[in-house]
């Protein structure tokens, strides 16, 4: 039985996994993640990625519509632009008084109607709301990289997003769910928005592709694909106050995040961290809720 990505967010509990889901990983991995002393913003300036395996998402799913309440843009893809790309922004009519706006970073390998439906109580907050698909997905074009070239894509939405029109880039935030969490965590140790909520990201490479390693596209012989990909390793980098938000009922915040929580409060970064009720997936309506309330103190 091979696990994937799709069956794990759909709620199958962790005892539920196969033996080789559990099995031993095809590549060492840290008790603790290598601490690096350099800004993540430059140490993504000097490195690429190499993908032994160059091909869409492990996610199939159908090409992208435009679901009610939301507007079907385009933004060019990160890092050179090269690849456009589809984001669904939510209706908003420009005005001298600026709004606050949310990049918001969707969950899985997919983008899907599913996750349009919870942006809502953003946009009746008075936010505007990005959502943007990455490469690979949903048909698109580009190469599924594994967090790593889907954060220069978060990073060109947010370029987007930010010179629309009646924005207020004081009030410019970000969040996300799941691996969409964990792009909003590089996301912010690589350009400044005014906060973060990621939701049950993840902040180690190693224990991620441990899991699903079926989805590793990148060599693992070389453990700076990991450290580039992990936000454990550069606490110090993140450039904004964030707020790492979880479901009760999912994997408990664990050593890898304390670490994280340590390595950027020893950089004076406001970050502090919430457990809210719910699953996996359960989590998300209330955690978008409570980022609301969250990202409303920097108003």
């Amino acid at each position: 039985m091979i696990v994937t990505r799709r069956l794990v967010l759909a709620g199958i509990a962790a005892g539920a996994l196969s033996r080789s889901a559990l099995a031993a990983t095809p590549f060492p991995t840290p008790d603790i993640p290598p601490l690096e002393n350099r800004d993540y913003a430059q140490a993504r300036k000097h490195f690429r990625t190499s993908l032994l395996r160059k091909g869409p998402s492990p996610e199939v799913s159908p090409p992208l519509g435009t679901p009610p309440g939301a507007t079907r843009v385009t933004y060019p893809g990160g890092p050179d632009g090269s690849i456009q790309l589809i984001a669904w922004l939510s209706h908003y009519e420009p005005s001298k008084t600026l709004k606050p706006a949310v990049l918001f970073l969707h969950g899985g390998n997919a983008t899907g109607d599913g996750h349009w439906e919870l942006m809502k109580p953003y946009w009746e907050a008075g936010f505007v709301v990005l959502l943007p698909s990455f490469r690979g997905e949903n048909g698109q074009a580009g190469y599924y990289s594994g967090f790593y070239d889907e954060t220069a894509d978060a990073l060109a939405a947010a370029t987007y997003l930010e010179n629309l029109p009646g924005i207020d880039r004081n009030r410019f935030f970000i969040a996300g769910h799941s691996n969409g969490g964990t792009l909003a965590l590089l996301a912010s140790m690589t350009r400044k928005f005014r906060a973060a909520a990621p939701i049950s990201a993840g902040v180690s490479a190693w224990r991620y592709f441990g899991r699903y390693s079926n989805e590793m596209p990148f060599d693992p012989a070389d453990p700076m694909e990991f450290v580039m990909r992990s936000s454990a390793c550069f606490g110090a980098s993140l450039k904004c106050p964030t707020y790492l938000l979880r479901g009760s009922e999912e994997r408990p915040f664990d050593k890898d995040h304390e670490l994280l929580m340590e390595r950027a409060r020893s950089a004076s970064v406001s970050i502090e961290k919430k457990l809210l009720p719910g699953t996996h997936n359960g989590v998300v309506p209330g955690a978008v809720v409570e980022s609301i309330h969250f990202f409303n103190q920097f108003a």
